[in-house]
């Protein structure tokens, strides 16, 4: 009788490990585990307790303006101004008096399609104080330079409708010059509805404290610190059992 040709045979392995051998593994390290995960744990909840409190603290300034919606000067050069020289003007002066950094930063945005200012530092409450005496020393100083541009289209303007004021009156001893007068007096118009229309800069929020914590919450640090001794516990539990076996090994050399 023939036998069936047999497929070549599946090698069998000594060190193959199962799930019952994983699990066996486990309860003799249990030990282990459960002192990882307590201390990883409790670890994080004693931060989680002692961790200040963090909020936003926000300045809102609108800048001046023109007439249809234009500004005196560009929302985007005034967040290059303060990226750029004014916040490390701050910094590098609070460093000088006190050999160290800054403990908050200062972020300048602005909000699309508006010509608002907003600035926003991320601190402690023990930290108000200082927050608010920067964003005040950025207004005053965006305020001032606000103030000089607008007094400048201001000059410029009243001094397109002086002459045109004094271009009519020669008009007007001349002949035939109705249509130039009229075009005159309207663009003069135009002019003083734009020196009308001007709208100075406004600090509308200083440093205003958020109403929630803008840190990491304290639940999530302790969800966070549990997985992560659930973690460190196992890896811990199965690399003493490496070690000991290890050690048994060289000891029976």
């Amino acid at each position: 009788m023939v036998e069936p040709p047999q497929g070549p045979s599946r090698p069998q392995y000594d060190d193959e490990i199962s799930l019952v051998d994983l699990a066996t593994t486990f309860l003799r390290r249990r030990r282990v585990f459960y002192v990882i995960f307590l201390v990883v744990s409790l670890v994080g909840v004693v931060y989680a307790l002692f961790v200040p409190e963090k909020y936003e603290y926000v300045t809102l300034m609108k800048l001046a303006e023109k007439a249809n919606g234009t500004y005196v000067e560009e929302p985007a050069t005034i967040i290059a101004e303060l990226d750029s020289l004014w916040v490390p003007d701050l910094q590098a002066t609070y460093r000088a008096e006190n050999s160290r950094n800054q403990p908050f930063k200062l972020t300048a945005s602005n909000p699309k399609d508006t010509g608002l200012i907003r600035i926003v530092s991320e601190a402690s409450p023990p930290l108000a104080e200082l927050i608010e005496k920067n964003h005040r020393k950025l207004i005053e100083r965006l305020s001032s330079e606000q103030e000089q541009a607008l007094s400048r289209l201001r000059k410029s303007l009243e001094k397109q409708i002086a002459s045109l004021d004094s271009t009519i009156k020669m008009l007007e001893e001349g002949e035939n010059t109705g249509d130039a007068i009229a075009s005159a007096v309207e663009k003069q118009l135009a002019l003083e509805s734009d020196l009308q229309s001007l709208s100075p800069f406004e600090a509308l929020v200083v440093s205003r404290q958020s109403g929630e914590n803008a840190g990491t919450s304290r639940s999530l640090i302790v969800v966070l610190s549990i997985m992560l001794g659930l973690m460190a516990g196992v890896f811990i539990a199965f690399l003493a059992e490496f070690i000991g076996l290890v050690r048994n090994q060289l000891a029976g050399e």
